[in-house]
């Protein structure tokens, strides 16, 4: 008889490296110490007839300000808040965009953001320090923070300043390449934005109902035909982030045939909704960054999951209240842009795909776990059911069925897109390091239990 084990999840589906089988799981000191045979442990749970799955990795919320002065505006939910909703969700890892803060750079801005997560967080964090401004110390600091265990960095594409430095960032993706280094870019051309923006506003079409006309498809088309070009010329891992479109899409599988190191990120709204929904009374609440796209756009990017060129589904995760979402003083190209989507992110996708027959368990395991974890330097730490992995689990019920009522969630907002949808498929219980951090929707994870991830230097899947 092998030692006693600190807990055993015993009858389970357990889904790994697109298998499913029935195995039992012994866990030891917050890893996983083996799959099936005998086991004995004070601690057993019965996940019968239910499936057993990495926990989730959203490799993209917004749990620390953007970077303004301190004071001003936000999102309502923080680290605490934030990962609360994730543990409820089946989250067990979240990777939070770290702003500098006007005047400073990556480094700074990013170890503040670490010293929150580790005071506040429930589940385990990582971090993309942001890269505002690409000069010397900036270019500098992305190898010294990739060997620091931080090998990613997020360029925004969108911001008129990228074009006055694209010198410079063209750069700091050299330097990204040669550190092993992945960089995010946020796909939107600035002047196609600024000039459609414009024009709205001088027409007086303020109404929500003209906001995909503020950020239209070519605006994202463009950026992300740009930022293959720049994947192309320097080598750089590229994940282009939250991508809504299939002609941005059809840009990423036209670079992944050429075998660029090009990975897509697509956002459940992307996937669940579409862009009528800016014309009902209160439609500014469906705003994001792309904004929805049109019923063709959604079944190309579920065609991508399945085909995998879309290697992860995040929820870019920035909510704001629906007070400030219907704001009517805010005209249509300004509307606030994000939502809460922690919580619902794996039983939506799971209902809407895996229930429904449009993708397999093992895909939805992919998309929402193991990709993200390789592409950002965890696996086989996170993202897999394996011996030495962490045991960061998820008993899930296919079969449990809810209704939706943002008001009645963790986050701060309020609402959720997806209030009265009747959705089947929820977290029963999440496990993160062998810890019950959630109960269903009951949190009973203590805010800064949560750890940083060491992560490694990029290589290609």
């Amino acid at each position: 008889m092998s030692e006693p084990m600190d807990m055993i999840i015993r009858g389970g589906t357990v889904v790994t490296a697109g298998v499913e089988a029935e195995l039992d799981i012994g866990i030891v000191d917050g890893t996983i110490a083996q799959l099936g045979g005998e086991m004995i442990a004070e601690v057993e749970i019965d996940a019968s007839s239910h499936h057993v799955l990495p926990g989730g990795i959203d490799a993209h919320v917004h749990l620390t300000p953007p970077g303004t002065d301190p004071g001003s505006w936000r999102w309502v939910d923080d680290f605490t808040v934030g990962t609360r909703a994730a543990a409820a969700g089946g989250i067990t890892t979240v990777g939070n965009m770290s702003f500098p803060r006007r005047g400073e750079q990556m480094a700074t801005g990013l170890e503040r953001d670490v010293a929150d997560a580790e005071a506040n967080a429930v589940v385990d964090h990582f971090h993309h320090p942001v890269l505002m401004t690409p000069d010397g110390e900036g270019i500098e600091q992305i190898a010294t923070l990739a060997a620091q265990g931080h090998p990613s960095i997020k360029v925004f594409l969108s911001f008129r300043r990228f074009d006055r430095h694209v010198d410079g960032y063209l750069q700091a993706m050299q330097a990204a390449a040669a550190a092993g280094s992945v960089v995010l870019v946020h796909c939107e051309d600035p002047a196609i934005l600024h000039c459609c923006g414009t024009a709205l506003a001088e027409a007086g079409h303020t109404d929500a109902s003209y906001y995909p006309e503020s950020r239209p498809v070519e605006a994202e088309r463009i950026a992300t035909e740009r930022a293959v070009g720049y994947c192309a010329t320097t080598g750089a891992a590229t994940y282009v982030v939250h991508l809504s479109s299939q002609a941005a899409l059809d840009a990423c599988r036209t670079a992944r045939a050429r075998d660029l190191p090009v990975y897509v990120e697509t956002r459940p709204i992307y996937l669940h909704l579409e862009r009528s929904l800016f014309d009902e009374p209160d439609g500014a609440k469906y705003s994001g960054a792309p904004p929805l796209r049109t019923d063709r756009d959604r079944d190309a990017l579920w065609a991508g999951i399945n085909d995998g060129t879309v290697a992860t589904v995040c929820t870019d995760h920035a909510p704001w209240s629906l007070a400030d979402k219907l704001d009517p003083t805010v005209p249509a190209h300004e509307l606030r842009q994000g939502m809460a989507e922690l919580e619902t992110m794996l039983p939506v996708l799971w209902s809407e795909g895996v229930a429904t027959g449009r993708i397999s368990v093992a895909r939805f395991v992919e998309v929402t776990s193991t990709s993200a974890a390789r592409l950002f330097g965890m696996y086989p730490r996170k993202g897999a059911i394996a011996p030495g992995s962490d045991a960061d689990l998820v008993v899930w019920n296919g079969d449990e069925t809810r209704l939706v009522d943002g008001s009645t969630m963790h986050s701060l907002a309020g609402y959720s897109p997806y209030d009265g949808w009747s959705v089947t498929g929820w977290p029963e219980l999440t496990i993160s390091r062998g810890e019950i951090v959630a109960k269903g929707t009951d949190v009973v994870g203590e805010p800064g239990r949560g750890q940083l991830v060491p992560r490694s230097r990029f290589r290609r899947p």
